[in-house]
C-alpha cells in the first residue's frame, strides 16, 4: 500500500487508533475548528485524501465526493452515518462502514440511566435538596421501574442491549422495528408504531435517522402517549419535533424526557428543553467512555487500513455493500 492520507474530522483519536494508522504508514490529518462544507473543501483541495475517519456528523455528499477524487472509504467512529449521502457515496465507489457495536454498551447504559433517573424523580429531588428542601414527610410520587412497560424502537446493537438491560431490571419490554425482528429474545413485538405509543410507560428511541424516521414523533404522536409516560432519545434529535415536545412537557401531556440528542448540535443554549424541570439533558456524549473511544477508534482505523491495503473491512458493518461487488 502506498502511503495513504487519512482525514480525521476531529482533533482527537485514541492512541490505539493512531498507532494502527501510523504503523500502516498513513499520513493522518486532524481537523480543528468547524467541520463543514467549506473546511472539507479546503482539505480536499490541499491533499489527495484516501480515507475519512468520520467523527461527528459533518455533511458528506455528492459535491464533496466530486472534490475528493481519491477518496475510497469513509469509516465512522461510531454508528450513525445520517450525514453521509449513501447513494452518492455508492455512485462514487466509496465504501461507508460503521464501527458496529463498539459504542453499543455505553449508549444502552445511558438510556437506562435516563429511565431510572426520571422514573424515580431524581431531577426534582436533587433540585429540592439543593434548594434546602427535605421532602420526605410529604413526598408521595415515588414509582418503581420494575413492572413498567418499556417500548424499544429499533432493535439494532444498541436497541438490543437496552432491551436486555430493561428486562433484567424487571420491565415489561415491547419491541418495534421497521425491519423484521428475527429473534425477539422472549420479548413482545408490536408492529404498529402508533399502537405502541399508547401502551408504553417509557419510549426509548434507538433507530437510525432516515427519511422514514425523521420527525416520527410530532404533536400527533406525542398526544397518543400516556400523560405519565417518559421519552428517552439517545439516537438522533431530528426524530422528534422539539416544539411539540416542549408543549407536551409543559402542559402535562408527557411526564418527562431524557435527551442525549437535539435537532441542532450544539443545541442553542436558550433551547427551552434544557430548562424544563422534568427533562434531563446531556450533550451527545453517551458513547464517549474511555473504553468505547478505544473500541471505536481501533475499529475505524482497522477498517481503513484493511480496505486500502487489501480491499478488506468488516463487511457486517458496511452500509453500502454494493460497492464491494464492483
Amino acid at each position: 500500500m502506498t502511503k495513504p492520507i487519512v482525514l480525521v474530522t476531529n482533533t482527537a483519536l485514541s492512541d490505539a487508533g493512531k498507532k494502527i494508522l501510523t504503523d500502516a504508514g498513513a499520513e493522518v490529518i486532524y481537523m480543528a475548528g468547524p467541520v463543514n462544507e467549506a473546511t472539507l473543501a479546503a482539505q480536499f483541495a490541499a491533499k489527495d485524501i484516501n480515507a475519512i475517519l468520520l467523527r461527528g456528523s459533518p455533511p458528506l455528499g455528492r459535491s464533496q465526493f466530486e472534490q475528493a477524487k481519491h477518496l475510497k472509504i469513509i469509516a465512522k467512529h461510531g454508528a450513525g452515518v445520517d450525514s453521509v449521502d449513501i447513494d452518492a457515496a455508492t455512485a462514487a465507489g466509496i465504501v461507508v462502514v460503521t464501527a458496529g457495536d463498539a459504542n453499543a454498551d455505553p449508549v444502552a447504559e445511558a438510556a437506562i440511566m435516563f429511565m431510572l433517573a426520571l422514573a424515580r424523580d431524581l431531577p426534582k429531588l436533587n433540585r429540592g435538596m439543593r434548594e434546602g428542601r427535605w421532602e420526605k414527610p410529604t413526598y408521595k410520587e415515588g414509582r418503581e421501574f420494575r413492572g413498567r412497560t418499556v417500548g424499544i424502537v429499533g432493535f439494532g446493537a444498541i436497541g438490543k442491549r437496552t432491551a436486555r438491560l430493561a428486562k433484567a431490571l424487571g420491565a415489561n419490554v415491547i419491541l418495534h422495528s421497521r425491519s423484521k425482528i428475527k429473534d425477539p429474545e422472549g420479548m413482545e413485538v408490536e408492529e404498529n408504531f402508533e399502537r405502541l405509543l399508547g401502551r408504553v410507560d417509557i419510549l426509548s428511541l434507538h433507530c437510525p435517522l432516515n427519511d422514514k424516521t425523521r420527525g416520527m414523533l410530532g404533536d400527533k404522536q406525542l398526544r397518543m402517549m400516556k400523560p405519565t409516560a417518559l421519552l428517552i432519545n439517545t439516537a438522533r434529535g431530528q426524530m422528534v419535533d422539539e416544539a411539540a415536545l416542549v408543549d407536551a412537557l409543559k402542559n402535562g401531556r408527557l411526564a418527562g424526557a431524557g435527551l442525549e440528542t437535539f435537532n441542532e448540535e450544539p443545541t442553542d443554549p436558550k433551547n427551552p428543553l434544557i430548562y424544563l424541570d422534568n427533562v434531563i439533558c446531556t450533550p451527545h456524549v453517551s458513547a464517549m467512555t474511555a473504553d468505547a473511544m478505544v473500541r471505536m477508534g481501533t475499529t475505524a482505523a482497522n477498517n481503513i487500513v484493511g480496505y486500502l491495503a487489501r480491499g478488506e473491512c468488516d463487511t457486517r458493518n458496511v452500509v453500502n455493500p454494493a460497492v464491494l461487488k464492483k
